[in-house]
């Protein structure tokens, strides 16, 4: 029997706790006032005292539970506002002193338009606090990273025109079946269960790059780079909007 090696058994543990701590050291220097955040299920970010969110989610907490029964055990947070974090067409401009999206914008299949939306709703001196998984050290490390390219043109044309194959790129790549009839059906179940595959994946040294690009694209909303941050396997990042 192989011997066990204590040392990643104890990463694997305090991995998860270091990327907690410092996904709070971030939100500690940015959230202020009162904001949003998208999608936080059982996972809300903690905040700083005297910072508060009102929970954004597509759904109310009990059709949440009914569509994800595997968190029937935990708690959940009361959802204040359904809408399509997407687009938080529900959310006026310029009202919210904060928005908190973590391990969102990689399941929206137009990144440019989602951040256009969640930077639209946050007022001059406002932020958008994301952590985004850096797909070197998850499922999604043997994917090709998503240029920015090809999220233009999710942007431009339609989400549509990709789809079918990001669909086939995550089931070949990250969840590794084989062989040509296994993959399309999986292609199939997934696509008939609108499942929320990761469709874009980035490392730093492509997601630094596509936010930058953002800041001189004609008519997005104007922002500075308040911070990057890598942190464990993810990345954290603060948009901070200009008037």
């Amino acid at each position: 029997m192989a011997m066990l090696d204590l040392r990643r058994l104890a990463k694997r543990l305090v991995t998860p706790f270091r990327q907690y701590l410092g996904r709070l050291t971030v939100a500690d220097r940015h959230l202020r006032g009162e904001g949003l955040e998208i999608g936080a299920l059982q996972d809300p970010l903690p905040l700083p005292k005297g910072a508060r969110a009102r929970y954004v989610d597509i759904a109310d907490t009990a059709a949440l539970r009914r569509m994800y029964p595997q968190k029937q055990a935990r708690h959940l947070v009361e959802v204040d506002l359904v809408d399509d974090g997407e687009r938080l067409a529900k959310v006026a401009d310029a009202t919210q002193d904060f928005v908190v999206a973590n391990h969102f914008l990689e399941h929206c299949e137009d990144p440019i338009g989602t951040l256009r939306n969640l930077l639209r709703v946050v007022r001059p001196g406002g932020v958008v606090y994301l952590s985004v998984p850096d797909k070197r050290h998850i499922f999604d490390r043997d994917r090709p990273a998503t240029s920015y390219e090809h999220l233009v043109r999710d942007h431009e044309q339609g989400p549509a025109v990709s789809r079918a194959a990001h669909y086939e790129e995550v089931v070949r790549l990250a969840i590794k079946v084989e062989g040509e009839a296994a993959v399309a059906a999986k292609v199939q179940e997934l696509v008939a269960q609108d499942f929320r595959i990761h469709f874009h994946c980035w490392s730093q040294a492509e997601f630094l790059p596509f936010l930058c690009a953002l800041q001189t694209r004609p008519g997005f909303p104007p922002f500075e780079l308040a911070e990057f941050a890598a942190n464990e396997r993810e990345m954290v990042v603060v948009l901070r909007r200009l008037p």
